[in-house]
């Protein structure tokens, strides 16, 4: 913030308008930008937006914010028993989420328990889920959750890769989804 009022000052002189002139454009006195330009007054929005229309420049530009960084998520892929399984999350613990893309062929149902909740979401192609005495087939855009303590198991079905999200929370959080908004 302290250095918002020396660039303000900065950016003025080199687009050669004068207090009085940038006064005229903007509708804040005089006193008001000199006062922010030697740091004397706090930027706020509604003093900065006038000018940042004025000059023609975006406000991170006009107050010097620093750069966004690079938005990419950049993982590295785990492959085990056929499934390339990609991490969408960094830190350790809790909710975990991954990007899972299996091919066919692997062995079949053998299902397993754990402790944990998982909720699974298809991308492409057809995912088979064995859990319990169910046996269901998933499409793209289907869903499917469940408590990891019951048997389970998934994998492709059929002869076609599968790739599908998985959330997955070790001690049993669940996921919660809202559909629409709550009314007050």
């Amino acid at each position: 913030m302290n250095e918002v009022g020396p660039r303000l000052r900065r950016i003025r002189r080199e687009r050669g308008a004068t207090l009085e002139s940038l006064s005229e454009v903007t509708r804040i006195s005089v006193s008001t930008l000199s006062r922010l330009e030697s740091g004397q007054r706090r930027p706020s929005l509604e003093l900065l937006l006038p000018i940042a229309r004025a000059h023609r420049l975006p406000l991170d530009e006009l107050v010097g914010a620093p750069p966004v960084g690079d938005p990419r998520v950049k993982t590295r892929p785990i492959v085990r028993y056929g499934r390339t399984l990609l991490p969408l999350t960094r830190r350790p613990g809790g909710l975990q989420a991954y990007k899972i893309v299996q091919q066919p062929g692997g062995p079949g149902p053998e299902p397993r328990t754990h402790e944990g909740y998982e909720w699974l979401f298809v991308l492409s192609g057809r995912l088979r889920l064995v859990l319990a005495e169910h046996d269901v087939v998933l499409g793209p855009g289907e869903a499917a959750e469940f408590d990891t303590r019951v048997p389970h198991w998934f994998g492709p079905a059929g002869d076609t890769p599968v790739e599908f999200l998985s959330l997955f929370g070790p001690q049993g959080e669940r996921m919660h989804v809202r559909a629409r908004p709550r009314r007050a």
